[in-house]
C-alpha cells in the first residue's frame, strides 16, 4: 500500500509539473485567454498549488483584469505572508487598478499599495522591483497623501547599493521627474557607462527628445547602435531625424537600412519607416519620393490617420 501511495504521489507531481510548463509556455506565447482557461481549471483541481495561483494572477494582469489579479495575489500573501514577491505583486496590481478608478477611489487604495510595497521591501532587502516601485510611488504621490522626495531618494540609494545601474537609472528618473534635466542626464550617462544596456541608452534618448534636443538624441542612438547592433535602432535614428527635421541625409540612410534588413522582431512595422522617409523627402523637397513612400505606408497600414494627413500635406505642395 505504501508503495502504491508513493508511486501515486510521484505521478501526481510529474503531472502537475507538466501542466505548469504548459501554463508557462502559454504565457510566453502571449496566449493569455487560453492560459486563463487552463489555469482556472488547474486551480480548481489543486487549490493549494501556489505556483498555479501566481501564474493565474499573472495571466489576469496581462489582460488588465486587475480585480481578479488582486484576488489571486491576496490569496498568495495570506497563505505565505513571508514571501516578498507576493506582496510586491499584490501592491502592483492594486497600483494599476488605482490608475483606472476615479481620484477618490484611488486615494482609498494608496494605503494598501504602500503597505504591500513596504512589507515586500522589509521581507527582502535585495528586492529590486519593490524598491523601484517605492521610488516611483513616493515621487508621484502628492505630499498631502504621503508623497516624499526624500523617501524616493532613500530607495534610490538602496537600489544603488544593490546594483549601481539600477540606482543611477532611478536617480535619473527622479531628477527628470523633478524637472532637473542636467542632473537626469548625468545619472543616465553614469548608467550607460556602468552597464550600457539598451534600457540605459533608451532612457537618455527619451530625455533628450523630451528636452527637444534631437542632435543629442541621434548621437546617443548611434552610440547604442555601435554597442548593440540592433536594426530597430536604425529606425529610431530615422524617426528622430524626420520628427525634428535634422540630419536628413543620415535619417534617410538609416531608414533605408532598416527597411532592407527588416524582420518582425524589429518591432516597428515597415509602414512607419516608409512614413518617416516620406517626411524626410518632403523636407528635402523631393516630392516624388515623398508621395511614393507615403503611398507605401498607407497600402501597408491603411487605417493610420497620420499617414493620410501626411499624404494630404505632400499633395498640397506637389
Amino acid at each position: 500500500m505504501r508503495v502504491f501511495v508513493l508511486c501515486f504521489l510521484i505521478c501526481l507531481t510529474a503531472f502537475s509539473q507538466s501542466n505548469l510548463e504548459k501554463a508557462k509556455q502559454l504565457l510566453a506565447d502571449k496566449s493569455f485567454y487560453k492560459a486563463e482557461q487552463f489555469l482556472e481549471a488547474q486551480v480548481k483541481l489543486q487549490p493549494n498549488n501556489l505556483e498555479f495561483i501566481e501564474l493565474l494572477g499573472d495571466t489576469y494582469g496581462h489582460q488588465k483584469k486587475w480585480d481578479e489579479a488582486i484576488s489571486n495575489y491576496k490569496t498568495l500573501k495570506v497563505k505565505k505572508p513571508l514571501v516578498a514577491n507576493y506582496h510586491y505583486k499584490f501592491g502592483g496590481a492594486m497600483g494599476m487598478k488605482a490608475l483606472l478608478v476615479n481620484k477618490f477611489a484611488a486615494l482609498g487604495l494608496i494605503g494598501d499599495i504602500k503597505d504591500a510595497f513596504l512589507t515586500a521591501a522589509k521581507l527582502d532587502p535585495k528586492h529590486i522591483d519593490t524598491r523601484w516601485a517605492l521610488v516611483e510611488l513616493y515621487m508621484q504621490l502628492p505630499g498631502i497623501v504621503g508623497g516624499s522626495k526624500s523617501k524616493s531618494f532613500k530607495y534610490a540609494n538602496q537600489l544603488e547599493a544593490l546594483n549601481k545601474v539600477e540606482g543611477y537609472l532611478a536617480k535619473g528618473y527622479l531628477y527628470e521627474y523633478d524637472d532637473k534635466p542636467e542632473l537626469a542626464e548625468k545619472y543616465y550617462l553614469l548608467a550607460i557607462k556602468e552597464g550600457g544596456s539598451l534600457t540605459c541608452f533608451d532612457k537618455l534618448t527619451d530625455l533628450y527628445e523630451a528636452q527637444k534636443e534631437p542632435e543629442k538624441a541621434v548621437a546617443n542612438i548611434e552610440a547604442a547602435n555601435l554597442k548593440h547592433h540592433r536594426n530597430a535602432l536604425h529606425y529610431q535614428i530615422g524617426k528622430v531625424c524626420a520628427e525634428y527635421n535634422v540630419q536628413l541625409d543620415k535619417g534617410e540612410k538609416f531608414l533605408l537600412i532598416y527597411l532592407e534588413n527588416y524582420s518582425t522582431k524589429d518591432g516597428v512595422p515597415k509602414a512607419w519607416a516608409n512614413y518617416r522617409l516620406a517626411q524626410i523627402y518632403k523636407y528635402k523637397n523631393d516630392l516624388i519620393n515623398a508621395k511614393k513612400y507615403i503611398d507605401l505606408a498607407i497600402v501597408e497600414l491603411p487605417k493610420i490617420k497620420v499617414f493620410k494627413e501626411e499624404r494630404l500635406k505632400i499633395l498640397s505642395i506637389l
